[in-house]
């Protein structure tokens, strides 16, 4: 249902927060060499409510080059110890002001603010996982078949500076789960947040200085496409983490490729989120649908290709559309909201498209298929939860990452035949399996060509799992011990006995 606009937490940026918000560079707010900015945008209701600084490569070269510093200098000089210690105060900061926090995400990107606010909790744990593993790099010493008496050490080292280029669905939770482990391994930072989610991300910033961070570890430089091209191509940045489309993430490749610079690219999905007859509909129901429609759907792993199996797909089609039907569209402050607005007016312009293209295509609408615009709605960027029918699997709407509250419902006849189906894609990010029978649920994992597969579950992550996609969806793991690992190099040393 749609919710009206009342109730609602005051959208009013807390006092640490600022009208006008500069870049965060070698622990000091730093204005935009270009002297230009550009609007923070509340997509509930259109409106700017702040304004953000527009960088460019010149304001890159200056975190970089601070960063560096950093890195050569009193960075260096902490022991996994007091890195450690550094980053659990950071946890213990941003724990302590997290609803302040949650409030400007929310009046940022749209998230409804309850689960703006639950997302603290996996925050705090990925800073305190990441602070724990710090201390626990560690090198070996390999038996070796030289003929001259010879030690051979092996040992781990930070890579360097690290470019993190992140998306507007997440910025806090991105911030913290991008750079804890990049600290921990000791690492300095250049963030390029997004457009759409630069305020906590500076936030994040500010806090690493409290938390006892070197000035010069954690800087930020706010701004669009110019900002992100600069860090891509900078020959003093080692590794690049970047998250979201996969066309961007081919771009930041092509101009990383002449520094042969490391990256961690989480991209793109369509996943596949699989029903077989035998199926707790009770619980597959509302799973699938929040996999789809949770933050409006704009989450890369959503489970936005759904299969069902013929003998239950009507059943499962209508109990879907009753359940989502009961969902509460509305303003992102409302706490009772769980579906808000799309993070900007481009943004819904591109998914009306595909709500526009999909009965072109064939498609039926069992549910939305349309923008809301009634009542303060027509002032944002609302889209009502969307259920297509009649889907085959060539056409756009089912080939193509929406990232919108779109879910196309498929039935299938077969287990051979749905996994093929499942794995025409060109993306490999997540994908789930319904089913009763573990013995069906682990062949279909095992088939299933994608990084994250969820049986009877649905969007459970964790810092200490990895996380991460074949194909187009991207390259390397965030999460588990893989993560840290990402950040390191390898050196290898030979010590001569004899002499």
């Amino acid at each position: 249902m749609n919710a009206p606009a009342t109730n609602l937490v005051p959208a009013v940026l807390p006092p640490q927060y600022r009208q006008r918000n500069v870049h965060f560079i070698n622990g000091q707010a730093v204005e935009p060499a270009s002297g230009e900015w550009f609007d923070a945008i509340n997509p509930s209701t259109g409106q700017a409510f702040a304004q953000i600084a527009e960088g460019s490569a010149a304001d890159v070269d200056r975190a970089v080059a601070a960063a560096r510093a950093a890195f050569e200098g009193p960075w260096s000089k902490f022991t996994p110890a007091q890195r450690q210690r550094v980053l659990l105060k950071l946890a213990d900061l941003l724990e302590a002001e997290f609803a302040d926090i949650a409030l400007v995400d929310t009046m940022e990107m749209g998230r409804p603010i309850t689960p703006s606010r639950m997302v603290g909790d996996i925050i705090v744990r990925a800073l305190r996982h990441h602070a724990g593993l710090a201390t626990t790099i560690h090198g070996y010493t390999p038996g070796n078949s030289s003929p001259v008496d010879l030690t051979a050490l092996v040992m781990r080292e930070p890579v360097g500076v690290v470019g993190v280029i992140m998306p507007w669905n997440g910025p806090i939770f991105c911030a913290a789960w991008k750079c804890g482990p990049a600290l921990a391994a000791g690492c300095t930072v250049v963030i390029k947040p997004s457009e759409h989610g630069s305020l906590t991300p500076l936030r994040f910033a500010e806090l690493c200085m409290e938390a006892g961070f070197p000035a010069g570890v954690v800087n930020v430089v706010t701004g669009h496409g110019e900002v992100g091209a600069a860090i891509s191509a900078h020959p003093d940045i080692d590794k690049i983490t970047f998250t979201g489309s996969s066309a961007t993430g081919q771009k930041i490749i092509a101009a990383a490729a002449p520094t042969v610079k490391k990256v961690t690219m989480e991209l793109g999905g369509k996943s596949p989120n699989i029903i077989f007859a035998d199926a707790n509909l009770d619980v597959a129901v509302p799973t699938a649908a929040s996999a789809i429609f949770n933050n409006s759907g704009q989450v890369c792993s959503a489970g936005s290709r759904i299969y069902v199996e013929r003998p239950i797909h009507d059943e499962f089609v209508a109990r879907m559309r009753e359940f989502a039907q009961g969902m509460v569209v509305g303003h992102s402050l409302d706490p009772a909201t769980q579906i808000g607005p799309i993070v900007s007016a481009r943004q819904f312009e591109r998914v009306c498209s595909y709500l526009d293209l999909g009965p072109r295509e064939g498609a039926s609408v069992h549910l939305g298929g349309a923008p809301l615009t009634e009542g303060y709605m027509a002032d944002g960027y609302y889209v009502a939860p969307t259920i297509f029918g009649q889907v085959q699997d060539g056409m756009r709407i089912a080939k193509e990452e929406i990232f919108g509250p779109v879910a196309c419902v498929m039935p299938f006849d077969s287990f051979d035949e749905v996994i093929a189906r499942a794995n025409d894609t060109r993306f490999g990010l997540a994908g789930a399996v319904w089913t009763q029978d573990i013995g069906k649920a682990m062949r279909a994992v095992k088939a299933i060509k994608a990084g994250t597969l969820w049986v009877n579950h649905y969007h459970t992550m964790d810092p200490a799992v990895p996380f991460g996609g074949y194909k187009l969806s991207g390259v390397g793991r965030e999460g588990g011990f893989e993560h840290i690992e990402s950040y390191l190099q390898t050196k290898s040393v030979w010590i001569r006995n004899d002499i």
